[in-house]
């Protein structure tokens, strides 16, 4: 109990410890989500998206001290690929949670809609790591790698999200649900690669282009991907695009302390094998739709940064993803991200004292730490 009261406390006391200027300058960035197709007037196929990520600063031995603890950077600089990377390298580590809904058009109706998608929910924790590098001084790639792994069905508790807000706001009530996919553990493990190309000066008007090549694989999604963006505006940053909840799509790294407005378009293109949301459940009868196995998306928007952080609109239009889909579907995604110092050695200290983290027992430092 003591542990996790302990760890029940760390998002607490992040608000109250200081950061020094070396962690200013290696901060964690947070993400918050919201995708919806209520910028759309509508309430069908992928209708809700929620997703929060925090990620950590760089763990590269030549970055900056972020104020991780000593004990876990000192495992972390051991690993070989992290211990004989360059300075043109940084390595982060994301954690994320969230929640994805999909449901049919006619969501008053009790009865299964068959030649309709499935009622359907995805409650997921995810842990990624990104590795980005400098590789020319006009073009950076960034590779992640990530893994999901949640529940599909009644236990993921869609259900209750869309009753929930659907009586707050007074909308209609979705009747649909007990033809929901049935409970399924879902695993997936995701990669992507992400090549940003750009102008050398920055305090500017500019233009720069990210592309980006990928897949999945699971019992949830299996698929490849491949997409462009292109983005215009002043002080455009150096970053990989814009984020959305898509699996390796996170992009906010690091949010700078400066002022940029840009608009920016994109296109994601898919090749799928497996959708579980229209192929239904993997080990167990259940409601299914005929899938198309090439879907796109046409995105666009604006995003505005300000004293690190950032907020962005996006508009996307995806193609018909099964063959009795009455139209394409379109819906909308807001994203915020920010990046905040955190000096979690002292936090460390603090709940566990320094008897474990710099000094032995006696309360004399550890040869090669400080007080």
């Amino acid at each position: 109990m003591k542990y996790r009261a302990c760890i029940l406390l760390i998002p607490c006391l992040l608000c109250f410890f200081p950061s020094s200027s070396a962690a200013d300058e290696n901060p964690w960035t947070h993400t918050f989500y919201f995708e919806n197709d209520l910028f759309s007037g509508t309430d069908s196929n992928y209708t809700n998206g929620i997703k929060y990520s925090l990620i950590s600063p760089n763990v590269s031995p030549e970055a900056p001290d972020g104020k991780l603890p000593r004990k876990v950077l000192k495992y972390i600089h051991e690993i070989p690929f992290i211990a004989r990377s360059g300075y043109r390298q940084s390595h982060k580590v994301e954690f994320s949670i969230g929640q994805n809904m999909y449901t049919p058009s006619d969501i008053e109706s009790f009865d299964l809609i068959e030649d309709d998608r499935p009622y359907a929910g995805w409650t997921y924790l995810s842990t990624s790591y990104h590795r980005k590098n400098e590789a020319r001084q006009y073009m950076n790639f960034l590779d992640t790698v990530e893994i999901q792994f949640g529940i599909v069905g009644p236990e993921s508790f869609a259900e209750d999200s869309q009753k929930l807000v659907h009586d707050i706001r007074d909308l209609e009530r979705p009747n649909g649900w007990h033809n929901q996919l049935k409970n399924e553990p879902g695993l997936e493990i995701v990669f992507e690669r992400k090549w940003l190309f750009h102008s050398m000066e920055m305090d500017r008007f500019g233009l720069n282009a990210t592309t980006h090549m990928g897949g999945a694989l699971g019992n949830v999604y299996t698929y490849l991907n491949t997409g462009l963006e292109l983005r215009f505006g002043w002080n455009v940053p150096h970053d990989f695009g814009v984020s959305l909840i898509r699996p390796a799509g996170s992009t906010r790294l690091r949010i700078k302390d400066t002022f940029s407005i840009f608009l920016f378009g994109a296109t994601n293109a898919k090749a799928v094998a497996r959708d579980i949301f229209l192929d239904g459940n993997t080990f167990t009868d259940s409601h299914s739709v005929d899938k198309k196995h090439f879907v796109a998306d046409v995105a666009g928007g604006i995003a505005v940064n300000y004293k690190k952080i950032i907020f962005t609109w996006t508009q996307i239009l995806r193609t018909k993803e099964f063959k009795d889909q009455e139209s394409r579907h379109s819906f909308g995604s807001i994203a915020l991200s920010y990046s905040v110092p955190y000096d979690l050695q002292r936090i460390v200290d603090k709940l566990w004292g320094d008897g474990i983290n710099g000094k032995d027992q006696s309360g004399t430092p550890e040869p090669g730490t400080s007080l």
